[in-house]
C-alpha cells in the first residue's frame, strides 16, 4: 500500500486497527512511534546496484492502556512527516515487535489494516543459478537402473 492509499482509507475509517497475519490484532493501545523514509542502497548477488525507498511506520505496544490512536490523529502525523521529511508517495513498510522486530507490507480489507508478511528473495536468480520455477518432471521420464546400463562397481550408483 502506498502512502496516498492509507491517507484515503483513514479519511473514512472509524478506527485504526492493525491485524497481524495470525488474525490477532495489534493491541488497541499501540502507538505509531516513527514514520520515516528507509533507504536501502545495495548490490545484489549478481552485481546489480539497487536503490529502494519505503515509508516506514513503527508500531509500539505501549503500557498506556488509555491510549487509542484515532484516524484523524494518524493522518496529522503522516502530514507532519510529509512536510518535515519530504516523504513521497512510497510503499509503506510496517515494523512491529513480536519475537524480534518484524517487517510487514500493508493492505486494507475495508475495515482493518492487514500486516502482510514480507519474504526475502534472490534478486539475481539468473546470475547465481537459482531456477525461477522448479521444473516438473513426469515419473515416466525417469530412467530406471536397468535402462541406464548401470553395472555393479561401475560407479554410476
Amino acid at each position: 500500500m502506498k502512502l496516498s492509499e492509507i491517507k484515503r482509507h483513514l479519511a473514512t475509517a472509524e478506527a485504526v486497527n492493525f491485524r497481524l497475519p495470525s488474525g490477532a490484532y495489534v493491541p488497541e493501545n499501540f502507538h505509531v512511534t516513527e514514520i520515516g523514509i528507509v533507504t536501502r542502497h545495495f548490490i545484489d548477488c549478481g552485481g546489480t546496484e539497487r536503490l529502494e525507498k519505503v515509508v516506514n511506520f513503527q508500531l509500539f505496544d505501549a503500557n498506556d492502556y488509555e491510549h487509542r490512536l484515532k484516524p484523524q490523529k494518524l493522518n496529522k502525523i503522516i502530514a507532519l512527516s510529509e512536510e518535515k521529511l519530504g516523504i513521497g508517495d512510497l510503499e509503506i513498510e510496517v515494523e512491529y515487535q513480536s519475537e524480534t522486530i518484524s517487517k510487514y507490507g500493508l493492505h486494507f480489507n475495508g475495515k482493518d489494516f492487514q500486516l502482510v508478511p514480507k519474504h526475502t528473495a534472490c534478486l539475481a536468480s539468473d546470475a547465481c543459478g537459482i531456477p525461477s520455477v522448479k521444473q516438473k518432471r513426469q515419473l515416466s521420464e525417469l530412467v530406471t537402473a536397468n535402462e541406464s546400463k548401470c553395472t555393479p562397481g561401475g560407479g554410476c550408483c
